[in-house]
């Protein structure tokens, strides 16, 4: 019984939604979500090996096994937050977000995101970093929420405009891939663009 018990607490902390707009869902990942991430990255990668440092040609199913590993442990240890995007109809795996770089004095993060390549145009991605955004405020008690977009990335700027972040001015070589640098795009939420009762509280 204890067995039983355990095993439902943990599929329920995996796959109960954290948000949802009714369009998509913010979920924590669960283990078995190796092989339906797996396929959205590997039809996506033309798209990320531009701006992810971590996207290759040879990305496997063994690099979604480590990373589920990783994200399950700093999840826990709250330095890092990776939601699994999933269609809010069906459930299909539709691509990552991800509240990184958490300040623990100033209390900002990195927000990031991306939507699987057959998926991509649907406005799934701006309503995803809407809803991270607002897992910040309001289950972290941040204050400000960071996108960092090179500047040569326009779907990534749209997202950010779509999503209503606020943009802020360009900064100059501010991102690395694979040794090329970037200047960047800086966006940002703060509270008030959820309205006055976001918050910790």
């Amino acid at each position: 019984m204890q067995s039983l018990r355990k095993r439902r607490l943990f599929f329920a902390m995996f796959s109960q939604p954290l948000l949802t707009d009714k369009v998509v869902v913010l979920r924590r990942f669960h283990p078995r979500d190796v092989d339906a991430l797996y396929a959205a990255t590997r039809e996506s990668l033309d798209d990320l090996i531009p701006w992810m440092s971590w996207a290759t040609p040879a990305y496997g199913r063994g690099d979604v096994t480590e990373y589920m590993r990783v994200v399950t442990e700093t999840w826990e240890t709250g330095r890092y937050y990776a939601f699994a995007i999933t269609d809010a109809r069906d459930g299909t795996m539709l691509g990552t977000a991800s509240l990184s770089h958490i300040h623990p004095v100033y209390n900002f993060c990195n927000l990031g995101y991306w939507i699987r390549s057959s998926r991509r145009g649907n406005g799934l991605a701006s309503r995803a970093a809407r809803l991270a955004a607002k897992f910040a405020f309001e289950q972290l008690g941040l204050l400000r929420v960071e996108i960092v977009v090179a500047v040569e990335n326009a779907a990534s700027i749209k997202v950010a405009e779509k999503s209503g972040a606020h943009r802020e001015g360009i900064l100059r070589d501010r991102m690395t891939v694979r040794e090329k640098v970037h200047d960047a795009v800086m966006f940002s939420f703060v509270r008030a663009d959820f309205g006055p009762s976001t918050g910790s509280g």
